[in-house]
């Protein structure tokens, strides 16, 4: 179980190591403490409590999606049927189940929920929400916009550098 760092104990030297991380997650403790200003064992101390206070959630490389046959970005609306802790729970569950789901977001509004979805093509959109969503149980009207163009991501966190 991670305990959240509260945010005044991160200092100057915890940000600057938590921003280098962000932009570079490949980065060696040696090179990482050039960057910060501190020993590799320091950073590697630093490093090792940030990820055991769940300041870090862990590390993984940024794939193309159209490298890896799966250039379709859609983001999807979904709206429940009734709004029972049941429903909520059994939505969440098909969410966790499926794969070409990248993100979900509870949202407040119109939809109850949207979700960020990576496909190959129009034809397995088609399949995920005819196939899966539609016809799931929690579900009540599924809304789904395809992105034309992506400007920006992943969004790194604009952190207060102090």
């Amino acid at each position: 179980m991670h305990h959240m760092a509260a945010l005044d104990a991160l200092d100057a030297l915890d940000w600057r190591l938590l921003d280098a991380l962000q932009n570079d997650a490949s980065l060696t403790n040696a090179a990482l403490a050039e960057t910060v200003g501190l020993s590799a064992s320091q950073v590697s101390r630093r490093r090792q409590r940030l990820e055991q206070e769940g300041v870090i959630r862990g590390y993984r490389a940024a794939l193309e999606p159209s490298a890896v046959g799966l250039g379709v970005i859609v983001f999807i609306h979904v709206a429940l049927d009734t709004h029972s802790r049941d429903n909520a729970r059994r939505f969440r569950d098909l969410v966790r189940l499926t794969p070409a789901i990248l993100e979900a977001h509870a949202l407040t509004g119109e939809a109850d929920y949207l979700l960020k979805v990576a496909v190959g093509d129009l034809k397995a959109l088609a399949r995920l929400v005819n196939e899966i969503l539609m016809p799931h149980e929690s579900v009540a009207r599924v809304r789904s916009e395809i992105a034309l163009e992506t400007l920006k991501e992943p969004g790194l966190l604009p952190l207060p550098m102090t």
